[in-house]
């Protein structure tokens, strides 16, 4: 029997950290879509996940950090030539633990940048995040 692929669009699942200085924590992609890109902490949201435990989970995996007050801010619909992705955008503040690289095949650096200074360029789904809802 032929399996047929489904096109369907993905579900990935931003987190937004700001610190007590306003600050947002990125960082830039590597060996993936959105390559050289900045975007935050985040990934695809699994099978049977809650978008809070994916948010836990990706950003633990991500930056080496525990996060607490998670709530749902926004959603984009993110369309490229190449993706298609729903990105459910999250906000999150640090409990325990300071930001690192923890998966150097997806990001080369990271960084805390205030809202009026963001680095260039952004992943699309944070582009379109910020062209539809406030941080």
């Amino acid at each position: 029997m032929k399996k047929e692929k489904l096109d369907r669009p993905k579900v990935g699942v931003g987190v937004y950290i700001l610190n007590n200085k306003k600050e947002l924590l990125l960082m830039k992609r590597k060996g993936s879509h959105g390559e050289g890109t900045w975007c935050p902490p985040g990934g695809h949201l699994e099978y049977n996940e809650t978008f809070e435990k994916c948010a836990k989970r990706e950003t633990k995996e991500e930056v080496g950090v525990a996060i607490k007050d998670i709530q749902l801010m926004g959603v984009t619909n993110d369309i490229s030539r190449d993706n298609h992705y729903i990105t459910v955008a999250m906000s999150a503040k640090i409990k325990s633990g300071k930001p690192k690289i923890c998966e150097l095949d997806k990001c080369t650096e990271f960084g805390w940048f205030k809202l009026n200074h963001l680095p260039s360029p952004l992943f699309l789904p944070v582009k379109n995040f910020l062209k539809n809802y406030k941080l």
